[in-house]
């Protein structure tokens, strides 16, 4: 098979990728077949899922645009997959064009869209790098040529840590993360929990670890989500269904009560 020009050498099309799949669910265009196969199996199960993906979507935005009222003015975005609508720096510049954003990703695709996407953007970047190696990220020249660890930085996890297993400990990666910000940082995590769902969560999971996909979803409870914020004080309304978190409208929430909660949404302040 002759892969198109714009797809890495790298990247294997035979294989389902998370991100991509993600970015279909979302409407995008950066995936193939095999993710779009992954995803219509994926929505014979959980026939809302596009309503989820769109419900996380919009707590970025929400939670960017908090962090930005709370004077900050400097972005981490780990695991921010395929450029699509309202990104982080596209939300951050609207608000306050002086913005900094540091994107950061496994994914190839995800890395090369993004670089395209920022090229004429001289605040925003991206780094090609695994969030399980925290130097590589936190100490990289992208990194620090756009960011100042001296001052609070709004670190954003979301739809990334629930594809971290227990083995890779989730909870130490976060708090290396938590450490490296100054005191007034703030963290947002959103993250796949199976409390109070039906067997079509389960159905799901599995559908994904029989796709051959290097991406295995974790989901994990309130309890085990919540401590991956460590120290950091919880603003209100505390971790709760990413929807229900600071809602400005119908379009924040899906018409379906359980995608409104398969994802726990949250946002921590550094003491």
């Amino acid at each position: 098979m002759v892969q198109p020009e714009w797809i890495p050498p790298s990247v294997d099309i035979s294989v389902p990728s998370m991100a991509r799949t993600y970015d279909y669910l979302l409407g995008g265009a950066h995936n193939f077949a095999v993710d779009r196969e992954l995803a219509v199996q994926v929505e014979r199960i959980m026939p809302d899922a596009r309503s989820a993906a769109r419900v996380n979507r919009a707590f970025l935005g929400r939670a960017v645009r908090h962090m930005i009222g709370q004077g900050i003015t400097q972005f981490l975005d780990i695991g921010s997959g395929i450029p699509t609508v309202a990104n982080v720096h596209e939300v951050a510049q609207a608000v306050d064009p002086g913005c900094r954003v540091v994107y950061v990703d496994k994914d190839p695709i995800a890395v090369a869209h993004s670089e395209l996407m920022l090229a004429e953007n001289d605040r925003a970047a991206v780094v090609h790098a695994d969030m399980r190696d925290p130097r590589a990220i936190l100490d990289h020249p992208e990194t620090r040529g756009l960011l100042d660890f001296d001052r609070p930085i709004g670190l954003l996890v979301l739809m990334m840590l629930h594809w971290v297993p227990d083995e890779a400990d989730p909870w130490g990666l976060m708090a290396t993360y938590r450490e490296a910000l100054a005191p007034g940082s703030h963290l947002a995590i959103t993250h796949v929990t199976a409390d109070d769902q039906d067997e079509s969560l389960a159905d799901v999971t599995d559908l994904i670890k029989g796709s051959r996909s290097a991406d295995q979803l974790n989901e994990r409870s309130h309890e085990r989500v919540l401590a991956l914020f460590g120290d950091f004080e919880l603003v209100e309304p505390g971790l709760v269904g990413c929807a229900a978190w600071r809602p400005g409208g119908p379009g924040d929430m899906s018409q379906t009560p359980a995608m409104n909660m398969v994802i726990y949404g949250g946002v921590g302040r550094k003491p």
